[in-house]
């Protein structure tokens, strides 16, 4: 997980790239959003604003298609991280959802508000405990600008 202490840093990082661009462009619009309503730019984004916490339950989530990308508006919450090839499966990468659980123990940060956090694909993480997050979550693709099966 790639942790940045500020939106400055992020867009100084991460400002070439369609995706990332795009990424900006989202977070920019923030004001214009609603809470949970998917939005998309193109097809190399999807994001949706969230208020109020989320418990990951027991399970860790990993992606393969999908950096998630978390800017922390108000708020934060506790994170464990841990490396996918050090946990194990219980239930199997479904290609419709993106997602695969895992079970096992890793690193816990805890995030906070103004912070960026991308977490990677050979991760998986699970969410431990609101502290009153309110949050913008974008999934922005590992492909290219585009899927190549389109």
């Amino acid at each position: 997980m790639i942790v940045l202490h500020d939106l400055a840093l992020f867009k100084q990082l991460y400002h070439q790239g369609r995706k990332w661009q795009r990424c900006i462009e989202a977070i920019n619009h923030v004001p214009n959003i609603q809470p949970d309503i998917f939005y998309s730019i193109g097809d190399s984004l999807i994001y949706r604003l969230q208020e109020g916490g989320n418990v990951s339950g027991s399970e860790f989530i990993g992606y393969r298609r999908y950096l998630n990308v978390h800017y922390y508006l108000e708020g934060g919450e506790k994170v464990e991280i841990a490396d996918k090839q050090r946990l194990q499966q219980v239930k199997a990468y479904d290609n419709c959802t993106d997602r695969e659980y895992l079970i096992g123990k890793g690193s816990i940060v805890e995030l906070k508000q103004g912070e960026v956090a991308i977490f990677e694909n050979h991760e998986a993480c699970r969410l431990l405990g609101p502290l009153a997050a309110k949050k913008l979550i974008l999934q922005v693709t590992v492909e290219g600008g585009y899927f190549k099966n389109k």
